[in-house]
């Protein structure tokens, strides 16, 4: 019997095999009195970044030297001489301060592609989530405009910070929180009326605070096309008394907040109500149907409005009062958050009797609670790093553990053409949505060079690189490595011959090239990497891992012929490659990426 069926030894099995080797050899020490330790040290191995360092690593010795009282090198090295000798371990070295490296025979690393043959999709997919449930709530803009390019990072990091949780075998609720009520949403429904009287032929001197983009214009003239004239007002009736805009020396918020007024007050509840739900309907089912072509689904759109119909607000407030964390001054009711760790208190309702933003974000966050998930994940842009400790404070003074939360930020992305940076406002139109990014760079490469760094790293997006087919473009070097090996398969097809799959796998210890052995120990490190990324929420981990699987079959392919005439040879390199084929199709779906058969 080959090595090949005594040695089934998979990277996490490997890892406890090695653990076990180790709590012998301590066991050993300590039965012969070379150290005195009364409780069962904790092993930790981990997969050793560096080749040249073999292929696990542990600082036991480390961390046994202060309690065993004896040098690190020294003790690491009785550690080595009490080790069990083992099949799949090759050599044990000593490193650096104290560090052991274990060199892990490359035949027991063939059971991997056995592995992912059964396995298939499934393969690297964890249980160490253990079901418990996490609420993801991203992107969450505010529905006053399309998308733009800034969103798009976000909307990418989530979903795939989602997907991966889910593939680590957590019960994940993705959702987007609807701001559908307050002040901008009251611009918005300004904004549209004032382009209405435009179409109804009123000469308007749009307010510098208003919405400009086309899209306004867009439903604005929807509404005349529907109800012609019916909704017109004379445009002096409508700045009657308003104070004077910025331009003219005035200011802009007061402006516009009176512009919001007087909207009111000449449309009535029920008219103003019509303008502001069609606005929002508008760009919130542009905002789904821009995020579902993103491939980005959510189990929930949640609305910020229920939170006030529903009373949640009140109630929310009434339990921080109960708690003894508010307090009236000026008119205004404070919560008293710096108390708990903010920098200082906030209003929560304002001399007007109005919510504040804050207030509903309380509620919400109530809600997330009391829905019962183990793990609220909020992402935010990096723009919001200063609201986060009062979110913190206010799960504190709702009597919920803080570390049921965690919040993750997102530098927004930055785009250039040429030299020129393109600015993004929303409120003055001049932006790059994400559906023109899309369109033009396609999903794909948009998704991937989204999350190809730490979310909380500045990215400037190349539209050139994007959209380049070269090895240069990561993903187009991916994607082609995934179709290189599909191209293999239609010439083995051409020539008239047959993959045999068992004789490819009673073979494969005529993988020897040092090719080989480097895309086997590659292959064994997707769990780990799948697990990893996922508990750190760094998907960028993910996309390091296929590039450098990529590259390695790139090596592999230019370097040696897969289809040789010697069937055993031919049919064990074709079970590799298939497996990396396997791999590149698992990790490219976890992050929502086609795998193109032809390139």
């Amino acid at each position: 019997m080959t090595v090949f069926y005594l040695i089934q030894l998979r990277s996490e099995a490997m890892k406890q095999k090695i653990e076990e080797l180790m709590l012998q050899a301590v066991a050993t020490l300590k039965a012969d009195g070379i150290i005195g330790l009364e409780i069962t040290p904790t092993i930790t191995i981990e997969r050793a970044r560096d080749a040249q360092h073999g292929d696990f690593a542990s600082n036991l010795a480390l961390v046994l030297a202060k309690p065993a009282k004896a040098n690190p090198r020294q003790l690491a090295e009785k550690i080595i001489a009490a080790l069990p000798q083992h099949e799949a371990v090759m050599k044990v070295e000593l490193a650096g301060p104290g560090f052991i490296n274990f060199f892990i025979n490359p035949r027991s690393q063939y059971q991997i592609i056995r592995q992912i043959h059964d396995e298939g999709r499934e393969f690297g997919l964890s249980k160490i989530g253990a079901g418990k449930k996490v609420q993801v709530e991203f992107v969450s803009a505010n529905p006053t405009g399309p998308l733009h390019v800034g969103h798009g990072r976000g909307a990418a990091y989530g979903s795939v910070v989602a997907d991966l949780l889910e593939a680590a075998g957590f019960d994940v609720h993705r959702e987007y929180y609807v701001n559908d009520a307050g002040r901008q949403m009251d611009i918005l429904a300004a904004s549209i009326w004032l382009r209405y009287l435009e179409e109804c032929g009123e000469l308007v001197h749009f307010p510098s605070n208003g919405y400009r983009g086309d899209y306004v214009r867009e439903i604005a003239w929807n509404i005349h096309k529907n109800a012609g004239d019916e909704y017109r007002r004379p445009i002096e009736l409508v700045l009657e008394n308003i104070p004077a805009d910025e331009p003219q020396g005035g200011d802009r918020e007061a402006h516009i907040d009176g512009l919001i007024e007087r909207t009111k007050t000449l449309l009535g509840p029920s008219l103003y109500r019509d303008f502001f739900q069609i606005g929002l309907n508008n760009i919130l089912e542009d905002i789904k149907v821009d995020l579902k072509e993103f491939g980005v689904d959510y189990q929930q759109w949640f609305s910020e409005r229920q939170l006030l119909d529903d009373g949640s607000v009140k109630k929310a407030l009434e339990r921080l009062r109960v708690g003894g964390h508010l307090y009236e001054q000026d008119g205004a009711t404070w919560f008293a958050s710096s108390k708990i760790g903010d920098e200082k208190d906030r209003v929560v309702v304002r001399e007007n009797g109005q919510f504040t933003y804050f207030a509903s974000d309380i509620a919400y966050h109530m809600n997330k609670l009391d829905r019962g998930f183990d793990q609220i994940i909020d992402i935010w842009g990096a723009d919001h790093h200063g609201y986060v400790s009062r979110v913190r404070a206010a799960i504190q003074a709702l009597g919920a553990d803080e570390s049921r939360l965690k919040v993750l930020l997102v530098q927004f992305a930055v785009l250039y053409r040429g030299e020129e940076r393109v600015q993004m406002s929303t409120r003055s139109g001049e932006f790059v949505t994400l559906r023109q990014l899309r369109n033009e760079v396609g999903k794909d490469a948009a998704r991937f060079f989204y999350v190809m760094r730490r979310s909380e790293q500045h990215m400037d997006f190349d539209l050139k690189l994007a959209t380049s087919k070269s090895n240069e473009n990561p993903v187009f070097y991916v994607q082609y490595a995934y179709a290189r090996v599909c191209s293999v398969l239609r010439q083995l097809d051409e020539k008239g011959w047959e993959r045999n799959l068992l004789l490819g796998m009673e073979s494969l210890s005529q993988l020897t090239e040092e090719h080989e052995i480097a895309l086997l120990g590659t292959l064994a490190r997707y769990p780990e990497v799948l697990e990893r990324a996922a508990l750190q929420y760094e998907p960028h981990q993910l996309i390091h891992y296929l590039r450098d699987l990529a590259h390695e079959f790139h090596t592999y392919y230019n370097a040696h012929q897969f289809l040789v005439d010697d069937a055993s040879i031919r049919d064990a390199r074709l079970n590799l490659v298939c497996a990396v084929k396997q791999v590149l199709a698992n990790g490219l779906g976890l992050l929502n990426i086609n795998v193109p058969e032809a390139m």
